[in-house]
């Protein structure tokens, strides 16, 4: 009996299933290879090279269908479908792909494509390529930016845009310039991915808008409005080599006119590995935690109104691989720690005043407690930040003129801070973006700070946009940067361990000046492909340049203004392209010369790749519910720190590269799993080296024999005249590993 209501239920399935049947179009053509799918099913298909799709099998009952194709928007229909076949019919529209709304090249929110200055734009979709447990480690596959580990031993780094250091890159969260020199990384760590709008990055001097430290340029991180973001969210991830990371958040109305975005971040990795058998921690270990929320307050005629927070704290070691907190400061076991503590404050206010008025504020407190084995480092750091802008739009002209106030304190334990560094600089500037016709416009804006220490600066800058049609855009962009610098961050500390920080003269701030030229355009075709390019060439000049001298004496980090000059030129290619079998490439390549002349010798600047190129292929097979990322970078060779002619290891580093793949099933309501590889390739930088960590087994240099000048002396037990030293590094040590992770999402 059973059997034969099985087979009466095949037959009856088989006689009342239907097809569905369609065409998909787009700008009255046919648009071929979409993909089409029934929503919550496993039912899905491709159009034809002619735009026609056919779905077998249908039961009856009411679906959802989607029309998906990237480069367009979607498009969904509902439909019931009974006892007869259904055809539906789809328009896509192509979407707005190159005109997101950025908010950092001009301080106001416009469209990329409208913006005289060129953004780069990536949103959570590019972070979930590769998931990492901070954007740091996320910006390893934007071409021109490269992560950069300034310790072995505590993996402490900062961001380079161009070939230019850290420092000369700003963080901005919200448009605010909560983090400087002594917390890039920090900054840049703990914020949910869930929670980010979007990254928007610009290459190139910034500081008529922003000040001092966006001379290379700056990376600004939008985060969701509360009525953008899902009502609950949590992604979670493992790794093979033991690391764990946890985003979890939600949002709630707290009242008609209040809302709330809240999320925790929180990162742990304690499985002390050690591949290159040096006796040293390959990955510093760390446990962190992050907490984020957002207020929102609705308000009489829209005006803004919201505040953020965030508390972050880290605990993070790395040493030799029997060290344990006991032995911290002590001379017995060497070991970097490093207690972190932090707090953020944000928010913009709209006056309440006919006029378009914002007022925009932060504050950040910044307190590290760091030892490098028995040389503790205790730092505190304190900035506010102010700024008031108004924007007036009269005729052809769309004026922005504003005031802004700086407050920075920084204190350490460092011979070099006898007191206590505690200043304000304040600030007024403008901009006028004249609009000429729908084809072009034109900016022009200036700056003007005044720094106590080293009276007045200012900062004009001038930026043409010529649009030929509405897939092509030309910008050349024109300007000056300005540094104050403090350069006793945790970073050069870090080295003091190993070398002693000279400074010789009273430093003077550094001037830039930069030409940026741009060229931006898509191209579709009736076969489905589309072609999009976004095309720089730069040239900087620095004047005063504070350079970091490794070479004169190896104990040594000496600082000086340069005598001389340093150029930063280039150029880079970013590729956006969707072939017509559904594969979507993101591709860059920059080459670039970052070079210093003083006393007529010209040499590349230390860890300072010759050429990047960073990829991310996608492929989504919609009926089966899979999504596939291949990511990666490649860089060339870069000068490296080396302690003396006698010094065994590479002078200059080898191409590498790092890859990684993963794949996504997202078949099921509400729930994501992904699951990949990371360094495919299984690199690491002792690859080809004697050893990284120079002296591993002496950190304490017991065994080192000096002259009256201080220079190591060649011995048998030291051959090499060296001294312990982490600061060679280029690249990451940690090597091949699994990761699997969960991602819940109720919208």
């Amino acid at each position: 009996m059973r059997h034969l209501i099985f087979i009466i239920s095949i037959i009856s399935t088989s006689i009342y299933a239907q097809e569905i049947t369609g065409i998909v179009y787009s700008n009255g053509e046919p648009l071929p290879y979409t993909n089409i799918y029934l929503k919550n099913t496993s039912k899905g298909t491709s159009a034809d090279e002619n735009g026609h799709f056919r779905i077998k099998n249908v039961e009856p009952g009411k679906y959802t269908i989607i029309a998906s194709f990237t480069g367009f928007k979607s498009a969904t229909k509902k439909i019931h479908i009974k006892e007869q076949p259904i055809a539906v019919t789809f328009e896509l529209q192509e979407s707005e792909m190159l005109d997101e709304v950025v908010i950092t090249g001009t301080l106001k929110a416009v469209s990329r494509l409208e913006s005289p200055v060129p953004v780069e734009v990536y949103s959570p979709i590019f972070l979930k390529k590769n998931p990492t447990p901070n954007i740091f480690e996320a910006l390893q596959n934007v071409n021109g930016v490269r992560p950069q580990i300034n310790c072995n031993v505590c993996n402490t780094g900062d961001i380079h845009i161009n070939g230019l250091e850290g420092p000369y890159t700003l963080v901005l969260i919200d448009g605010m310039p909560i983090v400087s020199g002594l917390s890039t990384v920090y900054g840049l760590s703990g914020i949910p991915n869930s929670l980010i709008e979007q990254i928007e990055i610009v290459k190139g001097p910034a500081s008529s808008l922003y000040g001092s430290e966006a001379v290379g340029g700056l990376i600004n991180i939008i985060t969701k409005l509360p009525e953008h973001a899902p009502i609950v969210f949590a992604d979670s991830y493992v790794t093979g080599w033991g690391e764990y990371n946890l985003d979890l958040g939600f949002k709630a109305s707290v009242s008609p006119k209040t809302s709330l975005l809240f999320g925790i971040n929180y990162f742990n990795y304690n499985n002390p590995i050690d591949n290159n058998n040096d006796n040293f921690t390959d990955l510093t270990l760390q446990n962190r935690i992050s907490v984020f929320q957002k207020w929102d307050f609705q308000r009489e005629s829209n005006r803004l109104f919201s505040i953020a927070g965030r508390f972050f704290y880290e605990d993070r070691w790395g040493g030799e691989m029997q060290w344990t907190p006991e032995y911290r400061g002590g001379n017995e076991i060497y070991g970097e720690s490093i207690y972190t503590k932090r707090y953020e404050l944000l928010g913009k206010y709209q006056l309440p005043v006919s006029e378009k008025m914002l007022l925009q504020f932060s504050y950040t407190d910044h307190n590290q407690n760091s030892v490098y084995g028995d040389m503790p480092y205790l730092a505190t750091q304190r900035i506010g930040f102010t700024q008031l802008t108004w924007d007036k739009s009269l005729n052809n002209h769309d004026l922005l003129l504003g005031t802004a106030a700086r407050y920075n304190f920084y204190d350490d334990n460092t011979p070099a801070t006898v007191h206590a560094d505690e200043i304000i600089i304040p600030s007024l500037f403008i901009q006028d973006e004249i609009n000429f016709s729908e084809r072009q416009n034109l900016l022009v804006g200036a700056r003007y700070d005044y720094d106590k220490r080293h009276g007045n600066i200012f900062t004009p800058r001038i930026a043409y946009k010529f649009k030929p049609t509405k897939d092509n855009i030309f910008r050349v962009n024109a300007g000056t940067g300005f540094r104050v610098v403090n350069l006793f961050t945790e970073e050069h500390a870090a080295l003091t361990g190993a070398r002693d920080v000279i400074i010789k003269d009273e430093l003077k701030p550094e001037r830039s000046y930069n030409i940026n030229f741009n060229y931006l355009t898509k191209l579709y075709t009736k076969s489905g492909f589309i072609f999009g390019l976004d095309a720089s060439a730069w040239y900087t000049y620095f004047t005063n340049m504070i350079s970091p001298d490794y070479d004169t004496n190896p104990n040594q980090i000496i600082y000086d203004n340069l005598d001389g000059k340093a150029v930063s030129k280039g150029i880079s290619f970013n590729i956006d392209t969707l072939f017509p079998n559904g594969i979507k490439l993101l591709a860059g390549a920059t080459f670039q010369d970052v070079s210093q002349t003083e006393h007529g010798i010209t040499q590349k600047q230390m860890l300072t790749e010759s050429f990047t190129g960073t990829w991310a292929a996608t492929y989504k097979n919609y009926k089966y519910h899979i999504l596939i990322d291949y990511t990666g970078n490649l860089y060339g060779p870069m000068r490296l720190p080396l302690l003396g002619d006698l010094d065994p290891r590479l002078p200059e580093s080898p191409v590498w590269s790092i890859q990684n793949i993963q794949f996504t099933y997202d078949g099921l309501n509400q729930f994501e799993i992904y699951a990949g590889i990371k360094n495919l390739l299984n690199w690491t930088p002792n690859k080809g080296n004697p050893f990284i960590i120079a002296r591993a087994h002496d950190p304490f240099d017991e065994n080192v024999e000096f002259d009256n000048n201080g220079d190591v002396i060649p011995t048998q037990e030291n051959p090499y005249a060296l001294t312990f030293d982490p600061s060679y590094v280029y690249g990451p040590n940690q090597g091949r590993r699994l990761f699997f992770g969960l991602r819940y999402t109720l919208n």
